[in-house]
């Protein structure tokens, strides 16, 4: 492509040659070509007499100093002219610089992408507490993502858009439970990622909610939230994660003795998107694609996932300080009542209750054999020494309580061990 730089207004001339060029030779002869079409706007016509028969067409005359082609030549009593103008010095190999580097841009690939759906309880309070998370990653990345849900495997609709990758990893070491609530200073974890990058924050922007991430099996809700203050670039793409906080978000109900090497890794930032389910279909099948934007739901790449969620948002945390005390010859129980919503002040007297009703479930087992279970509508319970008489409660017991929900049902145990 070429333009005179006074060119007034866009008189567009085409040709299409097959030929293979360098852009620098294709845009000299772009301008040749421009240029010569200026200068043939000059014509001339005249007369020859046949003493000058041997002029033919494609020759080169001069006129008043300047050159002509001649183009046409009609042969008669004399020798009829149409020429036009030329100049020669258009003919003379051009030199083009070089054309300025480009980007590189890989090409789109068939590769289906890497996608984990994730049930995660109330991070910002922000979210829909029923809702869904879900995360992709695609190695070249081929812009933005399209979530695309229905209830039978037809008929499906747009419901989110992923703009960004997401980090995932798979960790390299073990790591073992640690008391939440406070800095776990243990041994590093080792983590290798797919791709993006992980970066250290102060302890100040940890507290406010930065590096937030999940471990877990793969599940949707078998997944620990905590987040870490340093990452340290070991290797490529691998970082050892250290001073951690682990549970949060009452997902310490949920917290095994050692999530083992091989565990998966998820980054939990903007490229963690939520899927607007609406509360109807909360624990119901539906069926998902996700794929490039783009291609839309029905290309050969799309991932197609079956999946049904419990709503972790709504799941009541594990309670606090269970205990148990003999008081002459009664087990006195008692726990302090968490929340998942607006728990974070420290201006108010007690945290908010975060649901219809208050109600706990208290289950007392020896070993395998469940020996009493109690509704309860206050954070204690008095198990009296005729109800352990009539139980045939004796030797080691284990006390479990959760509180329970109207909207989810019952939230995550707390146990310990008795012995009577």
């Amino acid at each position: 492509e070429a333009i005179f730089p006074d060119q007034g207004q866009l008189n567009l001339a085409q040709s299409e040659l097959p030929m293979v060029l360098t852009e620098g030779e294709a845009r000299a002869l772009a301008q040749r070509f421009m240029a010569e079409v200026r200068v043939a706007r000059d014509s001339a016509r005249f007369a020859l007499p046949k003493s000058l028969a041997h002029i033919g067409a494609g020759d080169r005359v001069v006129i008043a100093g300047q050159d002509y082609r001649i183009d046409r030549l009609d042969s008669s009593a004399y020798q009829l002219i149409e020429a036009v103008r030329s100049a020669a010095d258009l003919f003379t190999p051009m030199i083009a610089p070089p054309p300025p580097p480009r980007r590189y841009t890989a090409p789109l690939t068939d590769a289906p992408l890497a996608v984990q759906f994730l049930d995660l309880p109330l991070m910002t309070g922000d979210e829909l507490p029923h809702a869904p998370h879900v995360a992709a990653f695609g190695a070249p990345w081929q812009g933005a993502a399209g979530v695309w849900s229905s209830v039978s495997d037809d008929g499906y609709s747009l419901t989110s858009t992923l703009a960004q990758p997401a980090v995932f990893g798979v960790t390299e070491t073990e790591l073992a439970a640690a008391q939440t609530g406070v800095w776990d200073r243990g041994p590093a974890l080792r983590v290798v990622l797919a791709g993006g990058a992980l970066q250290s924050r102060s302890m100040d922007e940890v507290l406010a909610g930065q590096n937030l991430c999940l471990i877990g099996n793969g599940t949707a809700d078998g997944r620990e939230l905590m987040q870490f203050a340093n990452a340290v670039l070991v290797g490529p793409n691998t970082y050892d994660l250290s001073q951690r906080l682990r549970g949060q978000a009452g997902s310490d109900g949920i917290m095994v003795p050692l999530w083992p090497a091989g565990a998966q890794f998820v980054l939990v930032n903007s490229a963690v998107r939520q899927i607007p389910l609406p509360a109807s279909a909360r624990g119901l099948l539906r069926n998902y694609r996700i794929g490039r934007l783009s291609a839309g739901y029905d290309a050969p790449e799309v991932v197609h996932q079956q999946a049904a969620f419990a709503g972790a948002g709504l799941r009541p945390y594990p309670v606090a300080h269970l205990r148990a005390k003999l008081q002459g010859g009664d087990l006195a129980i008692t726990w302090l009542r968490r929340t998942r919503i607006d728990g974070d002040s420290w201006q108010s007297i007690e945290v908010p209750l975060g649901e219809a009703r208050e109600a706990y479930v208290l289950r007392i087992s020896n070993g395998a054999n469940l020996l009493r279970e109690v509704a309860l509508t206050t954070p204690s319970f008095t198990y009296t020494a005729a109800m352990r008489a009539a139980d045939g409660a004796a030797g080691a017991l284990t006390l479990s309580v959760a509180q329970q929900s109207d909207a989810y049902g019952l939230g995550s145990l707390r146990s310990i061990s008795f012995t009577v």
